[in-house]
Order: structure tokens, then sequence, then C-alpha cells
């Protein structure tokens, strides 16, 4: 918990306490089901929550804004960024049932009332959301061709409505296919959090 007390020094404390269970809940449920990689589950606060959270750095949600999280596995970014922005509402989405099992599992331990997690494909969403996030789960065009369908016409943040997607190696070819159609913005990740882990991270914003 030190490298997020590090980067969000003020956070409320009930939110502290929430992100401190997160370490021995995946630990847990790490055992029966692998939802985080055996080898990376000690790096779980810098690589997975943390992550997450770079999001929160980019924009912070206006309360009653609804996000949706495609292909969230265990959780991420969306219990994370449920856990900081408590007055927006999660929808984590992910194909596979156990992984969602775990969502719901955690959200439950934790008393998470805003967060809705289902097994489904992004395909048979119907409802609509302001914008949508995700976390190194496809490609920049299969991305953007799941989310632009479900995201809302109406706007009620200073960033327009549209994808936040955390990527990591080189994407400049995904951005290329891309900057011709959408408007597209980049942040390097080593520019929030100085570890190594984030070096070659950034966070890309698709307009909807």
């Amino acid at each position: 918990m030190e490298i997020i007390q590090k980067y969000f020094p003020d956070l409320p404390q009930t939110q502290f306490d929430q992100l401190a269970q997160l370490g021995a809940l995946y630990r847990a449920w790490n055992e029966k089901i692998n939802v985080i990689s055996r080898k990376d589950i000690d790096n779980l606060y810098e690589r997975h929550v943390l992550h997450a959270l770079a999001i929160y750095k980019v924009v912070q949600f206006l309360p009653q804004a609804e996000i949706l999280d495609i292909g969230t596995g265990g959780g991420f970014p969306g219990i994370p960024l449920a856990i900081v922005m408590p007055e927006v509402s999660f929808t984590l989405i992910d194909g596979t049932r156990k992984k969602i099992t775990v969502v719901q599992e955690v959200k439950t331990a934790l008393g998470l009332k805003n967060v809705i997690a289902k097994q489904i494909r992004a395909e048979e969403v119907k409802h609509h959301f302001d914008f949508v996030v995700c976390r190194a789960v496809a490609s920049l065009d299969k991305l953007c061709n799941w989310s632009f369908p479900l995201i809302k016409n109406k706007q009620k943040h200073p960033l327009p409505n549209g994808l936040l997607t955390l990527k990591g190696g080189d994407v400049s070819e995904e951005i290329k296919a891309r900057k011709n159609r959408e408007y597209i913005e980049q942040y390097p990740l080593a520019g929030f959090f100085e570890e190594e882990f984030f070096e070659t991270k950034q966070l890309i914003y698709v307009q909807g």
C-alpha cells in the first residue's frame, strides 16, 4: 500500500482501507482461480492497482457518470477506480465466468455499491456509457469498434466521452491507423509514476 500512498496521499481513509483489502482478497482468489499471473501477484499494487489508477490521474469522473470496463478480467481497472470514485457507476464485463465470479466476490467483500459485474461480450451490451475503460484487452481498432456504439452522445465532462485504454509497448502503428478517423491523446505513465514498470506504459484516449 505504500506505493498507493506515495502517489495518492489525499485519498479518504475509507478508500485506503478498501484498497488495502485487495491484497489478501486477490491472493486468496488466485489460489483457486488464476486471475492474476502467479509471478505477478507479489506486484499487485504496482502493476495492477496503481496501473489502473493511472486513469484517475487523467480524468476524475463526475458523480453519476456511467463507466464500462471491457474485458475486466479479475476487476482491473474497474475495481480500483470504483473504490476511489464511489459516486460513479461502473459496469465490469468479461466473457469468462470464473473471472466475473471473482469480481462479484471482491465487490461484495468490499461493500462496493457502485459496481455491476456481468459475464457478457461487448457486442451484447445494450446500455450506453460516458466512457469505456480497459487494460491490454485488444488492438485499438477492435476496442474502438466495440466501444463507440456504447458511448453516450450527451457530454458531462470537460474531456469528451470516449475510450480510455491502458497499453504497453509500441502502439504507434495502432494509433497511426486511427488518427485520421478520431482525435487521440497519449499519456505516458512515466509522467505520473517513476517505477521502471511504467516506462513503456501509456494511457490512450480516443474521442468517441
